[in-house]
C-alpha cells in the first residue's frame, strides 16, 4: 500500500525525486499518466497492467470509453529511476498537471499521485474543509470509518 505525502521541487530539467518510501512500492521502472483533477499518476507495473487490461475491456464503440483510453494509455510514459532517485517527467504531463518547481508526491493506496504544490493546496482547501459530508456520502458505496 503506497502511503504518506511528500513535498520536493522538480528542477529545470523536468526530473522530479521520486521519496524512497513511494520507490519501494513503485519500483525501479513504472508509469505515469494522466490523473483526474489535474495531477499525474504513478503505477507500478503490476498495477499499470491490470488498468490497461481493465480499459482493453471497454467496447471501443462507445465514445467514452475512447476517451478514457486516450487520456489514461495515450499520456503514459515509462520511467527509469536514476541513481539519484529520480524520475523524468515530460513536457506533456508537466504540462497536464502544471507542474513548474513545488511538488507534492502523494501515495492514495495502489498509486501515487503527483501534484503541483499549489493545484493541490487549491483542490484539497474545499475537499477536505467539507471532509465530514465527503464521508457521508460515501456511506451510499458502503464505505464506513
Amino acid at each position: 500500500m503506497l502511503q504518506g505525502e511528500y513535498t520536493h521541487t522538480i528542477d529545470a530539467k523536468g526530473r522530479l525525486i521520486v521519496p524512497a518510501k513511494l520507490r519501494e512500492g513503485l519500483g525501479d521502472t513504472f508509469t505515469i499518466t494522466r490523473g483526474f483533477d489535474g495531477c499525474i499518476y504513478a503505477y507500478s507495473n503490476d498495477e499499470w497492467e491490470a488498468l490497461k487490461e481493465r480499459i482493453a475491456k471497454l467496447p471501443l464503440n462507445d465514445a467514452r470509453a475512447r476517451s478514457l483510453t486516450r487520456f489514461f494509455i495515450g499520456g503514459a510514459s515509462e520511467v527509469e529511476v536514476d541513481k539519484q532517485g529520480r524520475i523524468p517527467i515530460t513536457q506533456t504531463l508537466r504540462t497536464h498537471a502544471g507542474l513548474e518547481k513545488d511538488v507534492v508526491s502523494l501515495g492514495v493506496g495502489n498509486k501515487v499521485e503527483i501534484w503541483s504544490a499549489k493545484k493541490y493546496n487549491e483542490v484539497n482547501a474545499e475537499s477536505f474543509e467539507n471532509i465530514e459530508n465527503v464521508a457521508e456520502s460515501m456511506l451510499e458505496f458502503g464505505f464506513t470509518i
